[in-house]
Parts: structure tokens; sequence; C-alpha cells
């Protein structure tokens, strides 16, 4: 069977119908066609933004029969794996770290899988370094892989780096109060004392789900979220387009946008995307800085729609300690990095040795800093 690699600049060049063929049940909607292809349509990633798609495809006898998301990146904007001390140390040396090629969901710090096809092997890994080679770049970054790929790394002397999120677990809880039983008394309070507060000044929520969305509703979420993000004075990273792209495919991608109401008018908004197992919180906004507003949107509204829904997990998003207060369990995150020049991969292999220890370590209090009766501990 004749079978080829190509690199491809353009995701809505792929024929759908194939691509979907290697999409399973269990997959997370990030690496959904209609997902990734928003994300380039809309313009929320391209050459100008430093995020220039370079995706690797296999096919065999022109059929699709393998995916790896890839961009040249010229900058280190929306990836949620800090790297910049490593340019900066490069760069004191003479050389140059950007460009870099990058394997990742853009602006999505979600665990996928990151070489989409029925058969992994070593060919993808070795076509991607042979680009490295034929463009001068130093070095590869495959963010948020899922488990199953590390050996394959590994062998291909990609290095390790750890990090960490915090995840919220259904233990077969049949509602909200079933899971508050099993915090301390103290933290059990702090949890209702957060949530009195805004139900007492008549804050409530509306839940619209694929099915229930419209066009207007993306347009008042993205109110928000764009609000959120000029009051730190930076730019959002999604534009109305992508949003209105993703309501074309809702059926598809599940998302889920839980809506705070005051007065009859909508205040703030938090957007999730539903898996088979797993609620992934993705982005927020809102009009005004209400006390507990956030954690209430974002978190209590999430967690109270898992356990409706039987829902598994819970994944937020990145870093936080905040989240172990409210019921979030640390889970380590791998990240794998390939150097392409020995001297380079030698002081990354240190860093991450180092960074490994202080991580092992403030894992290490964060579950001592859980605020769970000793029972409910894992």
């Amino acid at each position: 069977m004749k079978t080829n690699f190509n690199f491809i600049e353009n995701f809505d060049s792929l024929d759908e119908s194939q691509f979907n063929k290697l999409i399973r049940e269990d997959d997370a909607p990030f690496i959904q066609y209609p997902f990734l292809k928003a994300l380039e349509n809309s313009g929320c990633v391209g050459k100008d933004l430093g995020w220039t798609p370079k995706h690797l495809v296999k096919l065999n006898k022109d059929v699709i029969s393998g995916f790896l998301p890839m961009y040249i990146k010229n900058n280190s904007h929306g990836e949620f794996v800090f790297d910049h001390s490593w340019s900066y140390a490069l760069n004191r040396a003479g050389r140059i770290y950007y460009p870099k090629l990058l394997t990742a969901i853009p602006f999505t710090p979600c665990e996928t899988r990151k070489i989409i096809t029925e058969s992994v092997s070593d060919e993808y890994i070795e076509k991607v370094i042979q680009l490295m080679k034929e463009k001068n770049i130093e070095t590869w970054h495959i963010l948020y892989p899922d488990s199953n790929l590390k050996e394959l790394f590994l062998k291909n002397k990609l290095i390790e780096r750890f990090g960490y999120k915090f995840i919220w677990a259904n233990k077969g809880y049949e509602r909200f109060d079933d899971y508050l039983n099993i915090f301390k008394s103290r933290q059990r309070k702090n949890i209702k004392n957060e949530r009195r507060k805004i139900s007492d000044i008549n804050i409530n929520f509306q839940i619209k789900e694929d099915d229930s969305l419209t066009i207007e509703d993306w347009d008042d979420f993205f109110k928000f979220y764009k609000n959120t993000y000029e009051e730190r004075l930076q730019r959002p990273y999604l534009n109305i387009d992508f949003f209105r792209e993703i309501h074309k495919s809702r059926e598809k991608l599940k998302p889920v946008i839980f809506f705070a109401i005051h007065n009859n008018e909508r205040i703030a908004g938090s957007l999730c995307f539903a898996s088979n197992d797993t609620l992934y919180g993705r982005h927020w906004g809102s009009s005004f800085n209400i006390d507990s507003l956030h954690f209430e949107t974002c978190f209590y509204q999430g967690i109270e729609f898992c356990i409706n829904k039987k829902i598994k997990y819970f994944d937020p998003g990145v870093q936080g300690e905040h989240k172990i207060r409210r019921g979030f369990e640390p889970k380590r995150t791998s990240s794998f990095h390939y150097i392409k020049e020995n001297d380079f991969r030698n002081a990354i292999v240190e860093f991450c040795e180092k960074e490994k220890n202080e991580i092992n370590r403030y894992l290490e209090a964060c579950e001592r800093y859980t605020p769970f009766n000793k029972e409910y501990k894992i």
C-alpha cells in the first residue's frame, strides 16, 4: 500500500469525512474537525499571530490515515506551558529560539490525542525532525498529549516535562449536598457562604446546552469574554467569528454556557465543552466584579451540572491553588520536547529534572492542603 506524509498549511484542505474516521467516541471536542477548522477560518490562528499551521498528514492511497496537529510558532502565547526562560537562555547563547514547532490545540490546555491515528509509529516523529533540520528549527514541543504516547516519545529522545492541574472527580454524588459532605466542616461552611453571597443578591443561572443555544447567546457570551480580557489590557485569543463557527457544529462539539442573571439581565457567562466523561471549562467573562461570582459561574455551576448529568470529571483549566479548597484535586501533567542540538538538550534535561523535584514537593503540599474528611482522601 502506497503511504506518504505531507505537511499542510490549511486544515480546511482536509476531507472532513475522511478525518472523522480517525476520531473516536471518547475523544475530546478539541480535536474534532469543526473545532480545528474554526480556529483557522476565524483568523484566531494564522501567520500574522505567530501560529502558522504546519500539520502533518499521513495518506494511504490518498486516504487520510493519520494526523498530527502542528504550528510554526513565533512566540509562546496561548500555550499554558511556559518556556520563556528557555528562549532567553538560547538567545543569550547567540542562537535563535523562534520559530519553534508546536504540537498542541491553540489556547486549549486539555489532554487530547496528539497523533490522531489507528496506528501510531516512529514515522511521525521522524518526519517532524526531518523538517526541523531542513528549516534549522531548534525545538519542537508537544503539549498535553494523552498518556499512551509517553513510551513512543521517550524512545525517540523527547524530554518529558512535568506540570500540574486540578481536576474534580465525581464520586457518585446524587446531589450537591453529597459533594459538600466530603469536606471538613470549616470548608463546607466557606463554600456555602460563597454560594449564598450570589443567591442573596438575587443572581440566578441559566444553562444553555447545544440543543438550546442561539446566535444571540454567543453574542452575549462574547461580550463578557471580551470585557474580561480588556480589563486586563489584553487582546482576547478568540473572536466572535470563532464562536459563531462553533455554533454551527454545536451538536457535535457539545458546548455548554452557564449564564449568570441579575434583574432579568445576563451579567456573566462561563463556556464549557462536554465529552463522554468530562466537562471542560474553557472561557469566562463578566460585566461586573462581584465577590464569588467567578467561583459560582466557573466552578460550582459546573460541578452541579456534572452531578446532575452523571459526568465523571470536571477539568476547569490550568493552575490555581484556590481550586483545591473547592474540591479539585491535583493531577500531574506532561509535555514532551525535542531539542535538536545536544548542548541545549543537556541544559533542558537538567532544567526539567530540577523542576520535577519542585513539582513533586508542591503536589505533596497540595495533598496536605486538601480540605476533605479523612475517609474521602485518595
